[in-house]
């Protein structure tokens, strides 16, 4: 049986420690906020909309970095 919190944990590796210091951040746009991988330096895609409020509650209960400034590089 599958519940909303399978589909969850498939993006832990947004929450959970990673190799990459402040690789993710939360990025707070007009009215939206992205999870941005600095490492690609482009927004990640939360393919399941109805999971994103949870991803974000322990992306920021982990402490991930949340800002409204660009959080990447420029583009070339």
């Amino acid at each position: 049986m599958s519940t909303r919190t399978d589909g969850i944990e498939g993006y832990a590796h947004l929450w959970e420690g990673s190799p990459y210091p402040h690789r993710w951040v939360l990025w707070d746009t007009a009215g939206d906020t992205l999870v941005f991988d600095r490492d690609a330096n482009c927004p990640v895609d939360i393919d399941d909309e109805a999971a994103l409020p949870e991803v974000l509650r322990r992306m920021r209960e982990a402490g991930v970095p949340e800002s409204d400034d660009y959080p990447g590089r420029p583009c070339a």
